[in-house]
């Protein structure tokens, strides 16, 4: 029988160094979406919301606004693994939501829903790899790992 943790989880997971460094190989790479695109609304805010306009996002500024806090401070969060499954909760609703106001291929004349519909496919493959660091949080080398070591 495994033994188990606090919070039900198997030990043999939680303190396997393999599980940890691909957690912290994930974060990292799920950051490096997340975090330039949100760096990048900072200078580019104005044309941001004008393609936000043009893809028909209600209120597009505050939209905008609220997806660069979200990609910055989520991504960053990520990251380094303070406040992980909040962050990826954000980040994964923030995903499918954006999957569907800039990825609608089904609206789409028949000759540009293939490329539309692989940019929605990967948003919600983006969407699933989030869920999974919120069900199962950051592992060990991050900031919330090393506070429970």
């Amino acid at each position: 029988m495994a033994t188990m943790t606090h919070d039900g989880r198997s030990a043999a997971l939680v303190q396997n160094p393999v599980y940890d460094s691909a957690a912290l190989l994930g974060r990292i790479l799920l950051a490096w979406m997340f975090v330039p695109a949100g760096w990048g609304k900072i200078g580019g805010f104005g044309g941001t919301v004008s393609y936000a306009t043009s893809a028909g996002l209600p209120l597009p500024e505050i939209g905008v606004a609220i997806a660069l806090v979200i990609e910055l401070i989520g991504g960053l969060m990520l990251l380094v693994g303070f406040g992980t499954r909040w962050a990826a909760l954000a980040l994964a609703i923030f995903t499918a939501v954006a999957a569907f106001f800039f990825h609608n291929y089904w609206a789409l004349p028949a000759d540009q829903q293939m490329m539309q519909q692989l940019m929605f496919g990967k948003n919600m493959a983006i969407t699933g790899g989030l869920l999974a660091f919120f069900a199962f949080g950051p592992g060990r080398f991050s900031f919330e790992g090393r506070r429970r070591d």
